[in-house]
């Protein structure tokens, strides 16, 4: 039986190999964890499909993966020897010191008259579907092979704008000499993955970000009025709870926050769920997870819910489903500090909300100076769906639920 790694998130193409729970050789149980795979939201662990022994492994740790490549053959030791013979690998190029005219069987002197491309399976269905000659991509994998992103990069360079051959492609890598001491770190893993996105999101979504302050001097007395009733409850009832609730209501009146933008039919999409991601601080770097339907949870499932998913992100124990379906993003920096921030497009999303510091200073009220709990709200928004006087009436009309947190 041979296992293909699986679809394992939305958008999600490739993952790195982290880490083998098994070896060749060892027998293994149905759902047993058989390997840690590392995409660009987060580390999943994969599990056995079946019961019986591990007669190959395809791929090292650190290896990179498409989906659909088969990563395991389950058999006997006799099956595990022929499929060792069979994947010995075939010269994908024709040997500059092959000489077809030379001596030997018809089958020696037998060359391929083009070069045959050497590409995933994924890729080869991807570029069939979009009519692309695979000989005329340029492959980043393994061995020059061809990954489905070079499929689609190959697609945007043919239909869109010059923008994709101009900038980027001109872009050449400058290499840092060695002046004094150093040390070196690989960019691999998870690092790795939101370097690329975060790229991807700042060189297709136009930024801007947008900031206001709030008074959430009624939010801090609410949470303290409260919080001993939730802990009652074995709830831990955090400002960020709070912040998230309350997108309901400001999400609802401005849609084209809760969006995106689907590039390849030229159509906002206005989603009618309300599942927040909530950027989570790991070991491994900023995951996350995805809040569903929040406009049917109570202000303490928020709660609860933030608690366990954050937990579960940082023990890499999150389900694949539990990382995608995002129509918003929340970045909370309060608890650490920070007066304001400009937070990146979680992209595909259109919008991204910064939280910051919550400090007590002086404001001028009525032309008399109180102390006020006081925060700044940064907002982050994709230029091409919403225009920046939307984005001030809607932290407006935000700032609104925050101030009134008896109606969360």
């Amino acid at each position: 039986m041979e296992f293909k790694l699986p679809d394992i998130g939305e958008g999600v193409h490739e993952g790195e190999i982290v880490k083998w729970h098994v070896k060749e050789g060892d027998s293994v149980t149905e759902n047993a964890p058989l390997v840690d795979v590392m995409t660009d939201k987060a580390t999943v662990e994969i599990s056995s499909p079946t019961s019986g022994k591990v007669a190959r492994i395809h791929y090292k740790e650190g290896d990179r993966v498409e989906v659909d490549s088969i990563i395991v053959t389950f058999g006997t030791e006799v099956i595990q020897k022929e499929v060792k013979h069979a994947a010995q690998p075939t010269e994908v190029f024709p040997s500059k010191n092959i000489d077809p005219s030379a001596s030997g069987t018809q089958d020696d002197k037998k060359q391929p008259s083009t070069p045959q491309v050497l590409a995933a399976p994924a890729a080869r269905k991807r570029a069939q579907e979009l009519g692309i000659n695979l000989s005329l991509v340029k492959g980043s994998g393994p061995g020059g092979s061809v990954t489905v992103d070079d499929v689609e990069k190959q697609k945007s360079g043919s239909v869109s704008s010059k923008t994709a051959q101009t900038d980027l492609a001109r872009f050449e890598p400058i290499a840092i000499p060695k002046i004094g001491p150093e040390e070196r770190i690989a960019i691999k893993g998870i690092r790795k993955a939101i370097a690329k996105r975060l790229q991807m999101a700042k060189y297709y979504a136009p930024h801007f970000t947008h900031v206001e302050e709030a008074d959430l001097t009624n939010l801090v007395k609410h949470r303290k009025k409260n919080k001993a009733l939730a802990e009652k409850k074995k709830i831990k009832l955090t400002y960020l709870a709070y912040f998230v609730k309350a997108l309901v209501a400001s999400l609802k009146e401005f849609p084209y926050l809760n969006a995106s933008l689907d590039e390849t039919t030229q159509e906002i999409v206005l989603k009618k769920y309300f599942n927040i991601g909530v950027a989570v601080d790991t070991a491994d770097g900023l995951v996350v997870p995805v809040l569903k339907n929040i406009d049917l949870l109570s202000l303490h499932d928020v709660a609860q819910e933030i608690e366990r998913l954050a937990a579960a992100t940082r023990e890499n124990k999150a389900r694949p489903e539990e990382l995608k379906g995002s129509s918003f993003t929340v970045t909370s920096i309060g608890s650490i500090g920070g007066v304001f921030a400009t937070p990146i497009l979680n992209y595909p999303d259109v919008a991204i909300l910064a939280i910051n510091k919550i400090v007590e200073r002086p404001v001028v009220i009525e032309g008399e100076v109180k102390i006020r709990h006081m925060i700044y709200l940064s907002l982050t928004l994709d230029h091409r769906v919403v225009d920046g006087a939307v984005a001030a009436r809607f932290l407006n009309h935000y700032i609104e639920q925050l101030q009134k947190p008896e109606k969360l």
